[in-house]
């Protein structure tokens, strides 16, 4: 009967516990990944880019950075990053979906597809689309965590919130159990422990 109750209360606690690497609900919210800003920079908006669109020049550039393992790479001129941070603000992004803000103006990128470890260049092409990234408070300031893609080439909507809408808080989401979680919970507290 002891063994149960462990294994009941470690079942709580480890489904309690992956709560924390769920995604924000909202933009601007505290990051659960404190690197995140950083690593976005290093992937998305990385010094010494090529200037072409030339295959040849993107494989040695992807190969000398260790991207190859990424097969779809979008990568902003750096001269654009404080416009790119400016999505995760009102000024500058509406709400998407989730973490995720949508620029107001469209952004000029270079979009790298390769083949997945082998660094083979499959296509590079100039894209001019509206970005949807993840938008996370770090150090008191809201700012892009993750690039997801706009196959669509989705628009904000008019109705839509600013990115950092004062109506949302920046605090981590509300913890939301599940039903089975709440179970695990009454069991425990029925059977004592």
């Amino acid at each position: 009967m002891a063994a149960l109750r462990v294994s009941l209360i470690l079942a709580v606690c480890l489904l309690l516990g992956h709560q924390t690497f769920a995604k924000n609900d909202a933009p601007c919210q505290l990051s659960k990944w404190n690197n995140g800003f950083n690593t976005f920079v290093k992937r998305h908006i990385p010094g010494g880019i090529p200037t072409s669109l030339d295959q040849n020049e993107w494989k040695k550039y992807i190969m000398n950075n260790g991207n190859c393992d990424r097969p779809t790479q979008s990568f902003l001129h750096q001269k654009d990053l404080e416009r790119v941070k400016a999505v995760c603000t009102n000024a500058g992004g509406k709400t998407h979906k989730q973490n995720l803000c949508i620029s107001q103006q469209p952004f000029n990128f270079v979009t790298v597809r390769s083949e997945q470890g082998t660094c083979g260049i499959r296509s590079v092409r100039n894209e001019t689309k509206h970005l949807i990234l993840a938008c996370e408070v770090l150090q008191n300031q809201c700012v892009p965590v993750h690039f997801e893609g706009n196959p669509d080439s989705l628009k904000p909507e008019n109705n839509a919130r600013g990115c950092r809408d004062p109506q949302i808080k920046d605090h981590a989401p509300s913890f939301k159990m599940t039903w089975f979680q709440l179970l695990l919970v009454l069991l425990i507290i029925i059977h004592g422990y």
